[in-house]
């Protein structure tokens, strides 16, 4: 049975990780030890097939005797450990959720319902390095997969509303302290002057923000009652890192990143939602294609792929973070040609970015290896 050692493992991602672990029977497949810093010698939580005790995740020696080790644990620690374990002559198999690994040529970056054969290449051809991609990438290729697959993009615009957890858990927490401060500040106006009208309250809010015991700390902005049009450093290019990964990321897992790269670009926007990540896309179609084909290759991206019938009710009930925090669904609607031509496609799409945007190509990337 091979040694599995997951790092990271009480972090956002790497608790949905493994959750879905259990869910799926992965332990049964494996011998794992969980690594950590700050708990390292404590007894570690009782899942099958797991090492009583928590070992260090900086100590290369234990890391080394690991068959494959995925980590959740961020980019810093794959920069400071990885190189480190690789000099030391450990040649098993690193599965990484960070983003440090993700554009060397010698890594893959894995979602297997859309690259299965580049993964599977990837192992006979003596590949270790295994990295999940960008959750917003990984979201719409899930979403349009299938017209990625026929070759019908040219070109796309994807604009994303992504949710605070997409920054972190501290900075989930900071957006809900904020809802909380801003809450009660309206709660004791609305006490003093029931009668004020909604315009002075706004007023009054906005106010709120720039005291000095409003929790700002993490975004260094106010998301609650906001948003924040801007995610990630500033590239050459004017767009951030965040808008930059898209081309690049989407087009290495396609295989097509030195052939003819697809151009894709757009505007990263953060918003007050927990969990879940938004995109609308303009897309410009290579030739006419009527709605009914198109629809059925979104449908067939993958089996957790759907499309959203474009009224109204429909929309507004299966498109919102509400409707998918959680699950494994990736639904795509508001599908119509635009006024720009016929070759022009809107649509609009949604998904967990904590679990297909993060944690299960990690999994599933596992399973693949085994």
């Amino acid at each position: 049975m091979k040694k599995l050692g997951i790092i990271g493992w009480r972090g956002m991602v790497g608790s949905v990780l493994m959750e879905r672990m259990q869910q799926e029977d992965d332990f049964s497949l494996v011998q794992t030890t969980l690594f950590s810093t700050s708990l390292k010698g404590e007894k570690a939580p009782a899942y099958k097939n797991i090492e009583s005790t928590v070992l260090d995740s900086n100590n290369l020696e234990e890391l080394s005797q690991m068959d494959i080790i995925i980590t959740c644990q961020g980019g810093e620690y794959t920069k400071e450990v990885h190189p480190k374990l690789r000099k030391s002559g450990w040649n098993g198999f690193w599965v990484d959720a960070a983003s440090a690994l993700r554009l060397k040529g010698d890594s893959i970056i894995v979602l297997d319902p859309i690259n299965n054969s580049q993964i599977e290449d990837g192992l006979n051809s003596g590949i270790k390095d295994f990295v999940g991609g960008n959750c917003t990438v990984s979201l719409m290729l899930m979403g349009l997969g299938g017209l990625f697959k026929e070759g019908l993009i040219e070109w796309m615009s994807s604009m994303t509303y992504q949710a605070a957890s997409g920054a972190g858990a501290k900075n989930m927490i900071e957006l809900l302290d904020q809802m909380s401060f801003l809450s009660n500040n309206y709660e004791k106006l609305k006490e003093r002057n029931p009668q004020m009208g909604a315009l002075d309250f706004e007023k009054k809010l906005k106010e709120q923000f720039k005291e000095k015991n409003y929790p700002n700390k993490n975004f260094n902005h106010s998301l609650a009652l906001s948003l924040l049009p801007w995610i990630d450093i500033k590239m050459d290019s004017g767009q951030s890192k965040e808008e930059w990964k898209a081309q690049v990321e989407a087009n290495k897992i396609l295989g097509t990143n030195e052939l003819k790269p697809i151009p894709i670009d757009g505007t990263c926007v953060r918003i007050g939602s927990l969990r879940c990540h938004s995109q609308a896309f303009t897309i410009k179609l290579k030739k006419s294609v009527d709605l009914k084909s198109i629809e059925e290759l979104i449908a067939e991206s993958t089996p957790w792929s759907e499309v959203i019938p474009n009224e109204k009710e429909l929309t507004l009930s299966q498109l919102t973070p509400e409707e998918i925090s959680g699950t494994m669904r990736v639904p795509v609607g508001r599908i119509r040609k635009m006024s720009m031509g016929d070759n022009y496609l809107n649509a609009f799409s949604i998904g967990d970015q904590l679990l297909w945007g993060a944690a299960e190509p990690l999994r599933r990337a596992l399973r693949i290896i085994l």
